[in-house]
């Protein structure tokens, strides 16, 4: 909040002290880059997120011993069923059926190796997505800064405009007088020249400041929002798979237990999928990235249209609509904005679309009946 302050603070008054000598743009430039941040996605932000991704695979001994324990308990349990269905009658020695345990407690002595082996693919995605986010992103933060330069040479020209226009309106009104009073209007144009049109001038550069300011300020929640969006799913895919790697040898101990047989297939799917969320978060970006080119190119256009010296009356009349729209944007930035924030947020619907993690449970169990009542099947055949 402190920061906010003191940089709407330093926007204000180089706002105001930028008009009357031709606005410094790199130094506006920095004062942008100070308020709104180094980038629409803060840098620091995303390198954190980037170091806290493989956190859990670097902590992921605490439960390790506990898990290793349940797993020789429950191997004990596995085996006493197996050799009471065999000494009741009811099945068969089957080798393969009992090596299972074995491979699994296996992983486990190899779990973060395991894990990083899962998430291998993913990062792939994510190292490529990254890649196109990152030339995006770096095109759109150069817009954004020249946007904001031509936003302040703009309102450098609509002071010059709206001034010159006021003095005009006041000097047309009094151009009917009679000749008696050419004295009285010499002395009063050299007040009106002298002392009047600085008044003026400062009175229209302080409102225009105010606009400027609204602007940046709008632009600013419609940043932080998109902000707060995307680090709300980078923070989550970070907390998920942390928690999933910490806590998945439970997932793999708890599916010796036949009755918990889909419990390791179910963490896999569910660990892919939350791996996914940083390939299909930067590829959303990317895309969203290049709406954001669109609507900063477009306004940088309309900007340059208004600058120019051509356009006679037509130009002159849009810088007036423009003045009077009460905020010195065209809108179309902070609309794609809002529409990346919106979008970033479908990012666990889109992974469920790749890696179902409802139905991987249910189709393994099914596919395991199909197998039983099929060697069931050719073993009556056999008999018959």
């Amino acid at each position: 909040m402190k920061k906010l302050i003191t940089g709407l603070s330093i926007f204000l008054g180089v706002s105001i002290s930028g008009f009357a000598q031709s606005a410094n743009h790199d130094q506006y430039k920095e004062t942008i880059s100070y308020l709104q941040g180094n980038s629409i996605y803060d840098r620091g932000v995303m390198t954190f997120f980037e170091e806290m991704r493989d956190y859990g695979f670097a902590h992921s001994d605490p439960f390790m011993r506990d898990a290793q324990t349940l797993a020789c308990i429950f191997m004990l349990i596995f085996f006493s069923l197996k050799c009471y269905e065999m000494m009741a009658g009811d099945k068969k020695l089957e080798i393969m059926p009992l090596l299972r345990p074995f491979a699994l407690v296996i992983l486990l002595m190899w779990w973060p190796i395991f894990c990083q082996i899962i998430a291998f693919p993913t990062d792939l995605i994510a190292a490529k997505t990254e890649a196109l986010f990152g030339t995006q992103n770096d095109i759109n933060n150069g817009l954004r800064l020249d946007r904001a330069a031509y936003m302040i040479e703009m309102a450098d020209q609509l002071v010059e405009y709206q001034a010159v226009t006021e003095m005009a309106s006041e000097q047309a009104q009094e151009s009917d007088k009679d000749l008696g009073t050419v004295i009285v209007d010499g002395v009063k144009g050299f007040f009106s020249d002298q002392i009047l049109a600085p008044i003026v001038q400062m009175r229209i550069r302080m409102q225009t400041s105010l606009q400027l300011l609204a602007t940046q300020i709008i632009e600013l929640v419609a940043i932080w929002i998109l902000r707060v969006c995307v680090y709300i799913i980078f923070m989550l895919q970070i907390i998920y798979s942390t928690v999933l790697v910490i806590l998945g040898p439970f997932s793999v101990v708890v599916s010796i237990l036949p009755a918990f047989r889909d419990a390791f297939t179910t963490w896999i799917a569910r660990f892919v999928s939350v791996n996914l969320y940083v390939g299909i978060a930067y590829l959303i970006l990317y895309i969203t990235g290049r709406l954001q080119q669109y609507a900063l190119e477009v306004e940088i256009d309309k900007y340059e249209y208004l600058l120019s010296t051509g356009g006679g009356a037509d130009r002159l009349e849009k810088m007036a609509w423009l003045a009077s729209n009460g905020f010195l944007s065209f809108g179309l930035v902070i609309v794609a904005f809002f529409v990346s924030a919106i979008a970033i947020t479908t990012v666990p619907s889109i992974s469920t679309w790749i890696i179902s993690t409802s139905g991987i449970s249910s189709a393994a169990t099914t596919a395991g009946r199909m197998g039983s009542s099929a060697s069931k099947s050719i073993s009556r055949a056999k008999l018959i």
